[in-house]
C-alpha cells in the first residue's frame, strides 16, 4: 500500500504507489467566509439600488427571486472561480512527478476542483428557474414548472447560459475524480472556459450596441477574474498543506495573476466605456457609482499584488509561509467584496442611451457597415477583433521573445520560419479585424473568404513557423531536483495521447474534410451564425483543424507520429475532390443557408441570398489552388532536404570508414572462397558449368 506524508511526499510501501486519503483542507473556512461576503454584498446592494427589471418596466417577481437571484449568482461566480483555481493548481502550479503523475498536492487540488465544480453545477441549475421568474415577472413557485422553464430556455440566452455552465461543471465534477495527470486537468480547465463563455453574452453585454466588443471583453473579464481569485485560494491551500516547491508555485501564480490583472483591468475599463454614452453618467447614476467602487477595489488589489511580488515571494523563497498566507487571505476577502459588487452591477439598470436612433444592423451585428463591400471598405474599414486580433499580437510577441532569448544564447534560427509565423498571424489579424472581418458576419461570400484564410492559408504558414521547436530551444530545461517547467509541459503536450490521436491520419483527415459538410450542410450553421459566440467558435474551429491537418503534412515541429512522404502527399491530394465537391455543391445550391439570419440584416446590396451563396461556393472551389501549390512546394522541399541530410550523414568519416571495413570484409570472404575452390580442383572436383566461382561475399 502507499503511504503519503503530511508534507506532500509520496512514499512507496511494499512496492506499490498510490495516494493516501487527503487530509482536511484548511481553505474551507476561507471559502465559506468569501461566500458569505459575496452574498451579503450582492444582496445588500441589490436592495439599495434600482433593479434593472423596474427600470425596464417588468413586473416584480417577488422577494424570493429579487434577493435569491443575486445570492445564488454570487455563489455561482465564486464556485466558478474556485474550480478554475484548483484546476490551474493541478495543471500548472503544483509540479508533477517525473513520471507525469500528480504529486499529493496536485491530486488534492483536482479533488478540490471536483467539490467546487459540484457547487458550481448546483448553483447553475438553481439560476435557471430564478432567471425564468425574473424574465417573466412570475413568482418563483410558478416558474418551477416544466413548461415555464422550457419556454424560457427557447427564448432567452440568460436562461440557457447557466444551464450550459451547469452541465459543463457537472462533467468537470465527475471526470476530475479519476484524473491523475496535469494534462487531464488542463483539458478540464479548457472545458471550464467553454462553460463560462455563454455567460459573457447573457447579461448587459448582449443588450447594447457594440455587443460583439462587449461580449469579447466579458469573456476576458470572467476568465481573468476566475483565474485571479480561484488561483489565489488554491495558492493558500497549497501553502497551508506545505506543498513541495512552494516557491515555484508562488512564482507561477504571481505570473498568472499579473496577466489576469491586466486582462481584468483592460476588459473592465473597455466594457464600462461601452456602457456610458455620456461622461456625466459615471457620477450621476447608480451604475456609475458601482463601477467607481469596483475600480477602487481593483486598484487596491493591484497594490496588494505588487506587495506580493516585492515582499511575499522573497519570503516564500526563504522558507517563510506566514507572510504569504496573511496577505493572501486579506486579498481574497477583498476579491470577494469586488465579486459581490459585480453581481449587483449585473442587476443594476445601465445608464440611459444617448437618444441617437441606432442603425438596424447594430441590433444584430453590434455595429453598422459603411456600405457595400468595396475594395476600400474591405481594406480600411477596420474593427479590431479582441479575440483573434489579441491572439495574433500575443503570438507574434511571444515568438519574438523566444528569438531574443535564442540570440542571447547565440543559437541560430531560420529566418524563413520567422517570416512564416509573423505573416501567418498577420493574415489572421487582417481576416478578422479588417473590413473582411466586419463583412464576414453579414455576407456569406465574404464569410467564405475569411474561412479560406483561417482554415487553409494561415495554418500553412503557422506550421512552417515551428513554434514548438522554438519553445523547446528557448525555454530552459529543468534538471533534478528542479520540478518540471514549461519546457517539460510542452513536451508532455506534444507526446500526449490526445495529440497522438488528433494527428492520426484516420482522425485528422476526416476532421478536416468532414467539418466543411458538418457545419455548412446541417442546421449547425444557422445556430452558429445567429450569435457572436458562434462566429468565434467557427473561426477557432477552422484555425485549429487546419493547423492540425497541415502539421501532419508539412509541419517542421516534432509530431507525435512520423508519416512517410508518400502518405503525406496522399493526405494532401486526397482532400482535393472533397473540396471541389463542396464548392460545386454551393455553386449549384437553390436555397439559402441561415436565411432567417441574413434576411434580418436586410442588406440593400444583397438582393439575392442564393446568388451570394453561389459566389461563396466559387470562392471555396477556386481558393484551394494556391494553398495546395504552397503545400506541395513545402513538402517537396522537405523531402529533398531529408534526402540531402541522409546523404550527408552517410558521407560522414565514420560512415565511410564503416563502408571500407565492410568492403575489406567482403574481399576476405571472396578470397577464402577462391581458396576453397582451388583445393577442390586439386582434389579432382569439377567447377560449375559457368567456370565462375560462386559468390562468397555478402
Amino acid at each position: 500500500m502507499a503511504v503519503t506524508e503530511s508534507a506532500g511526499h509520496e512514499v512507496d510501501a511494499g512496492g506499490a504507489r498510490g495516494f493516501a486519503a487527503p487530509s482536511r483542507w484548511s481553505t474551507g473556512p476561507l471559502a465559506l467566509a468569501a461566500a458569505a461576503i459575496v452574498v451579503c454584498v450582492a444582496v445588500g446592494i441589490t436592495a439599495a439600488v434600482q433593479p434593472r427589471d423596474a427600470f425596464l418596466g417588468l413586473p416584480d417577481p417577488g422577494v424570493l427571486t429579487s434577493y435569491g437571484l443575486p445570492a445564488v449568482k454570487g455563489i455561482f461566480d465564486l464556485s466558478t472561480a474556485l474550480t478554475f483555481g484548483w484546476l490551474l493548481a493541478a495543471a500548472l502550479y503544483a509540479p508533477p512527478q517525473r513520471s507525469g503523475i500528480f504529486t499529493v498536492s496536485g491530486y488534492r487540488a483536482v479533488r478540490a476542483a471536483s467539490l467546487s465544480a459540484t457547487v458550481w453545477a448546483v448553483s447553475g441549475l438553481a439560476l435557471v428557474p430564478l432567471n425564468v421568474s425574473e424574465a417573466s415577472g412570475a413568482t418563483l413557485a410558478h416558474s418551477l414548472g416544466g413548461g415555464s422553464i422550457l419556454s424560457g430556455l427557447q427564448a432567452l440566452e440568460s436562461i440557457r447560459a447557466p444551464l450550459i455552465a451547469a452541465v459543463g461543471a457537472l462533467l468537470i465534477a465527475i471526470i476530475s475524480r479519476s484524473v491523475l495527470r496535469p494534462g487531464g486537468a488542463f483539458l478540464l480547465l479548457a472545458l471550464a472556459v467553454a462553460a463560462v463563455v455563454p455567460m459573457a453574452i447573457a447579461g448587459h453585454a448582449a443588450q447594447s450596441g457594440d455587443h460583439d466588443l462587449a461580449s469579447n471583453t466579458m469573456i476576458y473579464h470572467l476568465v481573468g477574474v476566475s483565474v485571479w481569485i480561484g488561483g489565489l485560494v488554491a495558492l493558500i491551500g497549497l501553502a497551508r498543506q506545505r506543498a513541495d516547491h512552494l516557491g515555484v508555485i508562488a512564482q507561477r501564480y504571481s505570473n498568472t495573476a499579473l496577466v489576469a490583472f491586466i486582462a481584468v483591468t483592460l476588459s473592465g475599463v473597455g466594457n464600462a466605456w461601452l456602457r456610458f454614452s455620456r461622461w456625466s453618467d459615471v457620477f450621476s447614476t447608480e451604475y456609475g457609482t458601482l463601477v467607481i467602487a469596483k475600480t477602487v477595489l481593483l486598484v487596491v488589489l493591484g497594490v496588494i499584488g505588487f506587495l506580493h511580488r516585492r515582499v511575499t515571494l522573497p519570503a516564500v523563497a526563504a522558507g517563510k509561509r506566514r507572510p504569504l498566507t496573511r496577505l493572501a487571505v486579506v486579498e481574497t476577502l477583498l476579491m470577494a467584496t469586488t465579486m459581490g459588487i459585480a453581481v449587483a452591477l449585473g442587476r443594476t439598470a445601465s445608464p440611459p442611451p444617448s437618444g441617437v436612433v441606432p442603425d438596424p444592423l447594430v441590433d444584430v451585428l453590434g455595429y453598422s457597415l459603411p456600405g457595400p463591400p468595396t475594395i476600400g471598405h474591405l481594406l480600411f474599414a477596420w474593427r479590431f477583433d479582441l479575440i483573434f486580433g489579441t491572439a495574433a499580437l500575443v503570438a507574434i510577441g511571444l515568438y519574438i521573445a523566444g528569438l531574443v532569448r535564442l540570440r542571447r544564447q547565440q543559437i541560430a534560427w531560420p529566418r524563413g520560419r520567422t517570416i512564416s509565423w509573423i505573416v501567418g498571424w498577420l493574415l489572421i489579424l487582417f481576416a478578422t479585424s479588417s473590413g473582411f472581418g466586419a463583412y464576414a458576419t453579414a455576407q456569406f461570400s465574404i464569410h467564405m473568404m475569411t474561412h479560406m484564410v483561417l482554415g487553409m492559408m494561415a495554418p500553412i504558414l503557422l506550421v512552417l513557423g515551428g513554434p514548438v521547436t522554438l519553445a523547446m530551444r528557448a525555454l530552459p530545461a529543468a534538471h533534478k531536483p528542479q520540478p518540471p517547467g514549461m519546457r517539460e509541459l510542452v513536451v508532455r503536450i506534444v507526446h500526449s495521447p490526445l495529440a497522438k490521436a488528433a494527428t492520426h491520419p484516420l482522425v485528422v483527415f476526416p476532421l478536416f474534410i468532414g467539418s466543411f459538410y458538418a457545419i455548412y450542410f446541417t442546421p449547425l450553421f444557422d445556430t452558429l451564425m445567429s450569435n457572436h459566440i458562434g462566429h468565434v467558435i467557427m473561426g477557432f474551429h477552422f484555425l485549429l483543424v487546419g493547423y492540425l491537418y497541415y502539421w501532419v503534412i508539412i509541419g517542421v515541429d516534432p509530431a507525435p507520429r512520423r508519416l512517410p512522404p508518400m502518405l503525406k502527399l496522399g493526405l494532401l491530394l486526397g482532400a482535393l475532390p472533397f473540396h471541389a465537391f463542396f464548392g460545386l455543391t454551393l455553386m449549384n445550391s437553390h436555397s439559402a443557408m441561415a436565411a432567417d439570419y441574413y434576411r434580418s440584416l436586410s442588406l440593400p446590396w444583397v438582393t439575392d441570398l442564393v446568388s451570394d451563396q453561389r459566389l461563396g461556393g466559387a470562392i471555396a472551389w477556386g481558393a484551394t489552388e494556391l494553398p495546395i501549390i504552397i503545400v506541395v512546394i513545402a513538402l517537396m522541399a522537405q523531402w529533398s532536404s531529408s534526402d540531402a541530410r541522409e546523404a550527408k550523414r552517410l558521407d560522414r568519416p565514420g560512415n565511410v570508414k564503416a563502408e571500407r571495413e565492410l568492403d575489406d570484409y567482403n574481399a576476405m570472404l571472396a578470397e577464402l572462397a577462391f581458396r576453397d575452390l582451388a583445393q577442390d580442383q586439386a582434389a579432382g572436383k569439377r567447377l560449375p558449368a559457368t567456370g565462375e566461382p560462386p559468390a562468397g561475399g555478402s
